[in-house]
């Protein structure tokens, strides 16, 4: 029975939204302490917080603008909560762990450098005069034009042709569907 594969897409740091929360969390903390610090000595309130203290105090559960609150906090605090579930990075594709790494050691593989393998292994293949590669996470597209053979016999080397590549060269993780579409050139 073979091994679990333990290979993942790596996480993201998400340094940017984590930075601006921090930041406006830290200014909004900061403002108040100011505040509470500024009136504890003895000094008069600035403007802003006894026009704010009554606003809160008078406006009710019901009222357009504490709705409005409330849905932009509830908003920001669900793109948040998604963010750190997910692991994001999604342009790279992981690859094989070997067997007797234990899991210690990960690689990943863009999208658009795995696309270029497999269509320069497309370009190898005989009768095929043009070759476009798509590669998503699950599925990877090509289209074809075949030049001076039969499209049956091109596409069928061409579907074994990359996949040996796919398994040999590319070594994923999790190999996706290969759909292979081939047709007669035009050029």
């Amino acid at each position: 029975m073979p091994a679990k594969d333990r290979s993942r897409r790596p996480w993201s740091a998400r340094r940017v939204p984590a930075a601006l929360a921090a930041a406006l969390i830290l200014l909004a903390a900061g403002a108040l302490l100011f505040e509470a610090i500024w009136v504890r000595t003895g000094h008069r309130a600035t403007a802003w917080r006894p026009t704010l203290t009554e606003q809160l105090a008078t406006r009710t559960l019901g009222n357009l603008w504490v709705l409005t609150g409330a849905a932009v906090a509830a908003a920001l605090g669900l793109w948040l909560v998604i963010l750190a579930l997910t692991p994001g990075l999604r342009h790279h594709l992981p690859l094989r762990v070997p067997a007797d790494d234990h899991g210690q050691m990960r690689a990943v593989l863009e999208r658009k450098g795995a696309a270029l393998l497999l269509r320069d292994a497309a370009m190898r293949v005989p009768g095929v005069s043009t070759a476009h590669v798509r590669v998503r996470r699950r599925r990877v597209t090509v289209r074809a034009g075949a030049g001076f053979r039969d499209t049956a016999d091109v596409k069928d080397d061409l579907t074994d042709t990359l996949r040996h590549e796919e398994h040999d060269q590319l070594a994923l993780a999790h190999p996706p569907r290969l759909r292979v579409r081939v047709r007669r050139s035009t050029k």
